[in-house]
């Protein structure tokens, strides 16, 4: 099966970022932010994604008597106080040699570990060669995104008054999570309900006879080369990717951890039938268009609601932030979601979202951000298409400066990411057998499953209280638990042997 499934060599020099970690100060401020991330990871469990922040600062002087304060709870992933005992790159390799060569790995296996706060390379093999990352991808799609624009940007859906009296023309702004109404897959996501309610006011006594839908945001192509055609149906590991969906495509609002959701073969225009039936317009009076274009505001706004000026916004809803988005996109590893994030790198930049201005654009932004772009070749921002290559030196590099503190608003993807044992992709894994449990709840990281690829990077605090970024990349295994297992006991081994 080709499809990622939800829970489903050359020594290289170090990276260009190797300066950023040079003295001891920047050491420090690397173990200061993990133990933010530790804090947030609190957080994710209570309700995921870092909303606290949303939701309003309480009082500074409180009206009743304070209370108790709850005891501070332990960190799911845990941060040393000091810097620890760094691990010996000897070391290292003694602990590591036999379990990467494990026969469940299979003969074309790629790693690299290095030590965040130093920068020194503890592990090389074949790091600096790109190979199939599957869902790996994703930290560079989220890294990428969140140089681009920011954790808390939103993602608006609009709706402005079409060419003819009584339609109405709904301009998909690119958000995968847009919901039909209260019951959707993304709790907080826009709703079309709510826009047909600004819509229906904003048109007055005016009827409203026809829907038509714009997606004309995304260009090219709706699939990936490299993505299976089963991928979409029956198996629903991704949508046809368009600027305007519910649900990330689903047919039903329901993510299913194992298997596939089937998505809707036009997402938009699915979308644009319900949305229609909140408007009480027949589903034959739904077809794809170009909105018009906006008239002078200022006259637009004068309208009456019976002249509508043509371009003029009936309504508009917005999406959570764009880091709420890289947790669900991250946590559970949802294909669609990744490729509507990655079109953002490419609007940002001003060029084409299509699948080739993504990819050129995310490898130009990782070139920004002073990483080895030159070791990505990607045709997806997903990692479902077989055709992508990452080197493992590359996401080590991409990790290591999210955590580096050096880029702030690139340590919010860390709160996405899985925790060993406790959360999304990685809930159920580090069980068996039973030495992997020590890896529970101090191993940050993202899977990426392909029929005969298995592959791991992420960071992890070893039991010397060291911070290690790592990649892990398997290409040609043939039993899949049986690859992850072996995953699993190579970074369980990190965190467990210190190795110092």
């Amino acid at each position: 099966m080709a499809a990622e499934q939800i829970e489903d060599g050359d020594d290289a020099a170090p990276g260009p970022i190797s300066s950023f970690f040079s003295s001891t100060k920047a050491a420090t401020l690397v173990l200061a932010v993990v133990v933010v991330f530790a804090v947030l990871v609190v957080g994710l469990v209570a309700r995921p994604g870092p909303i606290a922040g949303w939701l309003g600062e309480e009082s500074a002087a409180p009206t009743h008597a304070p209370i108790t304060p709850d005891p501070t709870p332990t960190p799911v992933l845990a941060a040393a106080a000091a810097q620890g005992r760094p691990p010996s790159a000897a070391a290292v390799k003694e602990a590591l040699d036999p379990l990467i060569g494990a026969s469940a790995l299979g003969d074309k296996v790629h790693a690299s570990v290095v030590d965040v706060a130093s920068q020194e390379l503890l592990y090389s093999r074949l790091a600096e060669v790109p190979t199939t990352p599957a869902s790996t991808t994703k930290l560079l799609t989220a890294v990428t995104a969140l140089a681009a624009r920011g954790p808390a940007y939103r993602l608006a859906t609009r709706v402005v008054a079409g060419r003819k009296p009584g339609e109405v023309v709904i301009i998909g702004g690119g958000d995968p999570t847009l919901a039909i109404n209260a019951k959707g897959q993304f709790p907080g996501a826009a709703r079309l309900d709510k826009l047909a309610a600004q819509v229906k006011k904003a048109m007055g006594s005016t009827p409203i006879t026809r829907v038509t839908v714009d997606i004309s945001l995304f260009t090219g192509p709706e699939t990936a080369k490299g993505w299976d055609s089963e991928d979409i149906s029956p198996l629903g590991q991704v949508a046809r990717i368009q600027a305007l969906m519910t649900n990330a495509g689903r047919i039903t609002p329901v993510h299913n951890e194992h298997g596939g959701d089937p998505r809707f073969s036009d997402p938009a225009l699915a979308a644009g039938r319900a949305f229609a039936n909140l408007l009480d317009v027949p589903s034959e009076q739904v077809a794809k268009g170009k909105a018009p274009a906006a008239q002078d505001a200022s006259a637009a706004a004068s309208a009456p609601a019976a002249g509508l000026t043509p371009g003029q916004e009936l309504g508009k809803v917005e999406s959570p932030p764009l880091v709420q988005i890289l947790d669900w996109m991250l946590q559970q590893s949802d294909n669609t979601l990744a490729e509507a994030v990655g079109r953002q790198v490419a609007l940002a930049a001003g060029v084409e979202a299509s699948f080739d201005g993504t990819a050129d654009a995310m490898v130009q932004k990782l070139r920004d951000l002073g990483l080895n772009g030159d070791e990505a070749d990607l045709y997806d921002a997903s990692g479902l298409s077989r055709f992508d290559g990452i080197s493992p030196a590359l996401l080590v590099q991409t990790l290591s400066l999210a955590a580096s503190g050096l880029k702030p608003e690139l340590s919010a993807m860390f709160d996405g990411l899985p925790v060993a044992g406790w959360s999304g992709t990685l809930r159920t894994r580090f069980v068996t057998p039973s030495p992997n449990r020590t890896a529970q709840g101090v191993v940050r990281a993202k899977t990426g499953t392909l029929s005969g690829v298995n592959t791991l990077a992420g960071v992890l605090v070893t039991k010397d209280g060291r911070v290690l970024a790592f990649a892990l990349m398997a290409s040609a295994t043939s039993d899949a638990g049986a690859a992850k297992s072996a995953l699993d006991k190579v970074v369980a081994k990190l965190v467990a042997c210190g190795c110092a």
